[in-house]
């Protein structure tokens, strides 16, 4: 079933209405954090590095991560809005074999500033490293947090297709009307995306970049047209393009030029009506499928 939620997938920037720039700057967060106000962001949202090695990181001890991702997390709620939303997007570290579950590593620290755990939200993906003496790993994690219990959340525009769209309660007084929400249902807290590896449309020199359809979920059910979204470990921008595509404001930095120079393009792709995204809703390629399910 093709699913088209036109809130879902299409730019609510009013048409004939130019993209605003984003601010996007090569620097580090905690100078790039410390110049913007307390309490104005509506969401922040990124995928901090890892620890494992990458190209853009220096691994360091565990204790000496954790604590510097203390001093952005805590950065972080100094900026969030009262009625915002915090999300975090990691893996596991893994040293000598051994498994370390991050967001359960950074947990204690959001609670340390009151922030409350909304979902554990699991983004399973099909393609990723083989491991020969433990499973192969296909999830990451998506810790969403809000400051108390009065927080934007939106449903609607991130509903997904009925299983059984047509449904109807057979007895009752309900009889004969739907069984489920005719606008779709609730996608859980298990999220199915490809991650972005060579064939996919926004491949960039980035080596673990995260699909923009993953960001947009967050922006349209936590923020409203306008908001302020922020990545302080933005990347080559996938936050960014989707707050954008979305009628927010975008906020990010990072400390690699070329990353950020990236970013740059990609927004003045989007500006200019040509950048290629993978749209939300679109099936998962299934190859048992006639043309993969597309």
């Amino acid at each position: 079933m093709t699913y088209s939620n036109p809130q879902a997938t299409m730019p609510l920037v009013p048409e004939g209405r130019a993209i605003a720039d984003p601010v996007m700057v090569c620097e580090s967060n905690d100078a790039f954090l410390a110049g913007l106000s307390s309490g104005s962001m509506k969401l922040i949202v990124t995928s901090p590095p890892y620890n494992i090695g990458k190209e853009y990181e220096a691994r360091s001890p565990l204790e000496i991560y954790l604590a510097e991702q203390a001093t952005v997390i805590a950065e972080c709620v100094r900026l969030l809005d009262p009625r915002g939303s915090l999300c975090w997007q990691v893996g596991n570290y893994v040293d000598k074999g051994e498994v370390v579950p991050l967001d359960a590593m950074l947990y204690p620290e959001f609670k340390r500033h009151g922030l409350k755990l909304r979902n554990r939200i699991v983004w399973h993906f099909g393609h990723g490293l083989h491991c020969s003496r433990r499973l192969s790993g296909r999830y990451e994690t998506i810790n969403w947090f809000t400051r108390g219990d009065d927080y934007t959340f939106h449903l609607d525009p991130i509903r997904v297709p009925s299983k059984y769209p047509g449904k109807r309660h057979f007895k009752g007084p309900n009889a004969g009307k739907l069984s489920g929400n005719p606008k779709g249902k609730n996608p859980t807290d298990v999220w199915e995306f490809p991650n972005v590896k060579n064939n996919h449309v926004e491949k960039t020199d980035h080596p673990c970049q995260f699909p923009v359809e993953l960001v947009e979920r967050l922006v349209l059910s936590m923020t409203d047209p306008g908001d302020a979204v922020l990545d302080p470990y933005m990347g080559v921008g996938s936050t960014i393009i989707a707050a954008l595509m979305h009628g927010r404001c975008a906020y990010g930095c990072d400390i690699v030029p070329e990353y950020v120079e990236t970013a740059w393009d990609r927004v003045r792709a989007l500006q200019s009506g040509v950048l290629r995204t993978r749209p939300m809703g679109k099936p998962v390629y299934d190859p048992t499928k006639p043309n993969g399910g597309h």
